[in-house]
């Protein structure tokens, strides 16, 4: 589930991203264009069930993101705008307000849910390595991103 905030007087969105901890194939971060795809930037805390973080991006800004669970465990939220081979994609609300539609959401109503489920399935299989946790560096072994932004 992705919330979006109102925007602020100094044109910011709070966006809150929101994954049942049952729906999770491990801890997750969400990484995306607005933090330079950093896995170690935006980590998403467990409480009540469900894991969250929130990040503030500008007003009307396009965002891509996708989450990443340990073990290189990518997967996208059905939440999303709309999705294609790069991840997830929501535009923050617009200045004035209101969120505005994304292209391609009326036309690619599939069942993005299930195209999901498939992906963290078929990530589970994948090869893909995330940097080791080292607590002598605020979690961060390593603090290069895993994919290329």
């Amino acid at each position: 589930m992705i919330n979006r905030g109102k925007p602020t007087k100094s044109g910011l969105v709070e966006l809150t991203f929101t994954v049942p901890v049952a729906d999770s194939p491990g801890q997750l971060s969400v990484v995306g264009d607005f933090n330079g795809w950093d896995p170690y930037a935006h980590p998403m805390r467990a409480e009540d069930g469900v894991y969250q973080v929130t990040a503030i991006v500008g007003a009307g800004e396009a965002v891509c993101f996708r989450y990443l669970a340990d073990g290189g465990v990518w997967f996208d939220d059905p939440d999303a705008d709309y999705h294609d081979e790069h991840g997830g994609h929501l535009l923050a609300a617009a200045p004035n307000g209101q969120a505005e539609s994304a292209p391609g959401r009326d036309a690619a109503k599939t069942d993005v849910r299930d195209a999901a489920k498939s992906d963290v399935r078929d990530a589970a299989k994948s090869d893909v390595t995330v940097p080791a946790r080292d607590s002598s560096r605020n979690g961060a072994k390593d603090s290069r991103s895993p994919v290329d932004a």
